[in-house]
């Protein structure tokens, strides 16, 4: 296992790993032990966070103490890899819909720096209390008014040094090119320091990384 330049991600035969947190696969994911240390694969085509690393993403905030809004978990599948890598840190992970979410309470009974939140990211004065000042928000929601929710979450928690936004093109608008799209959204943005097509993982989607 070789470590890489992103801290807590390593490599193997071309795959990505994360050290475990806790013992034993999460989603199904292979896992390799080596010199008593476990590591999870962390498949690019299931996490836009592995596939924007694949993809030489430049920006990289994330460390073992990295306190992270989470705006669109779902199961936890990426959550997971990042409650590896930000092992001290914390991970408020908000989901509106009830499958995910469940999946999620699991997910936080095993690994203990995961906050599962249920409500709807559009409103996040309602979530705001349980919020400890975080460094990173995470968005990757397919809604169309994707860029105003991401917006309001970032200028309302003013402690977020980076921004996060999965954009997906398909979302707000069906028929129009994918990065023409992409490129009306980013006007509506300040500061933007990275922007990322992450074909061929996913199609149509771009990370977009914002630096306060």
């Amino acid at each position: 296992m070789n470590k890489t330049h992103y801290y807590g991600v390593y490599e193997n035969k071309g795959n990505l790993f994360t050290k475990s947190l806790v013992p034993g696969s999460e989603f199904g994911e292979k896992t390799i032990k080596e010199n008593g240390t476990e590591y999870r694969q962390w498949d690019p085509f299931r996490s836009k966070l592995s596939a924007a690393i694949k993809k030489n993403l430049k920006n990289y905030p994330f460390r073992d103490n990295t306190k992270i809004l989470y705006l669109g978990a779902s199961f936890g599948n990426t959550v997971s890899f990042l409650s590896d890598i930000c092992f001290n840190g914390k991970i408020f992970a908000v989901e509106f819909a009830m499958k995910p979410f469940a999946s999620l309470i699991h997910l936080s009974e095993r690994r203990k720096n995961i906050f599962p939140i249920m409500e709807d990211a559009s409103f996040p004065e309602k979530y705001k209390i349980f919020i400890e000042d975080p460094d990173v928000i995470y968005q990757d929601i397919a809604q169309r008014d994707q860029v105003t929710i991401f917006l309001n979450n970032f200028n309302l928690f003013s402690s977020a040094k980076f921004g996060f936004l999965f954009l997906k093109t398909r979302a707000i608008d069906a028929v129009t090119e994918p990065e023409k799209v992409m490129r009306e959204q980013i006007r509506k943005i300040n500061n933007v320091q990275e922007i990322l097509p992450l074909n061929p993982f996913e199609r149509d989607h771009y990370l977009i990384v914002v630096k306060r």
